[in-house]
């Protein structure tokens, strides 16, 4: 039986994307195959990792790393109940870092009557390949530039194959984000299919990075629709709610 390095699990609200406000119980993943300068989430692989026992309580239980995919299982299905959440947000780091475990994982909480809704930065089409047939909704980032690093053509072909299943692209913008960067990430989804659902994530403010201004959004936003017919701005609402 294989094992897998947990960050941590607990039950909450998705804040993010147009799923905003449904219940998630959330497998949060480490490792990471890139280092994004807005990213505030710990990739490292603990020695221990936490699961809330009690939703909404900010306790934790600590258990050791890794975790048998048996003993997972069993520890996401005594813990917590299924019938309440929409889906399991498996997330990270990037998730797809992990497609042996997943592989064994996912069927198994199918099986249990729970949706899998995959959080992933869209760099790693192959892995994604592995694990579509047991992936129900996939939120695909996509990555502006950042440090000299492009990633428009692994993106292109990670949505071509994600549009097996539900997806939708959110991308992260910042004050400092520029046109051009923009209108490629538009011309891309165009060019795969202009219906995708495309989310322009304002980023919370971290590490010097700042907000876009109301008037940037509204421009940004007119771009994208002159090529794609759903865009929608929506920050990260659980950050408002206090949520985890």
């Amino acid at each position: 039986m294989l094992n897998l390095p947990i960050t941590e699990i607990f039950s909450s609200i998705q804040g993010e994307g147009p799923y905003v406000g449904v219940r998630q119980i959330f497998l949060r993943l480490p490792k990471c195959n890139l280092r994004c300068p807005y990213c505030d989430t710990e990739t490292t692989v603990p020695e221990q990792f936490r699961i809330e026992t009690v939703p909404g309580s900010r306790y934790f239980d600590m258990m050791s790393n890794p975790i048998s995919l048996e003993k997972l299982q069993e520890l996401l299905f005594l813990t917590y109940d299924f019938s309440l959440h929409h889906s399991l947000s498996v997330t990270g780091g990037e998730p797809l870092l992990w497609v042996n475990e997943l592989k064994v994982l996912l069927p198994f909480i199918r099986a249990k009557g729970l949706n899998i809704y995959l959080e992933t930065n869209g760099t790693l089409p192959e892995h994604l390949h592995q694990v579509l047939p047991w992936v129900d909704v996939i939120s695909m980032d996509i990555k502006l530039p950042f440090t000299g690093q492009t990633f428009w053509d692994v993106h292109e072909t990670f949505l071509r194959y994600s549009l097996q299943k539900e997806v939708f692209v959110k991308i992260v913008i910042h004050k400092e984000t520029t046109l051009k960067d923009l209108q490629n990430a538009c011309d891309l989804i165009a060019g795969v299919d202009p219906t995708i659902l495309t989310i322009l994530q304002p980023v919370t403010e971290t590490q010097g990075i700042m907000t876009p201004k109301p008037y940037q959004l509204l421009n940004w936003q007119s771009l994208f629709l002159k090529k794609l017919s759903n865009v929608r701005v929506i920050p990260q609402t659980h950050v408002f709610l206090g949520q985890l």
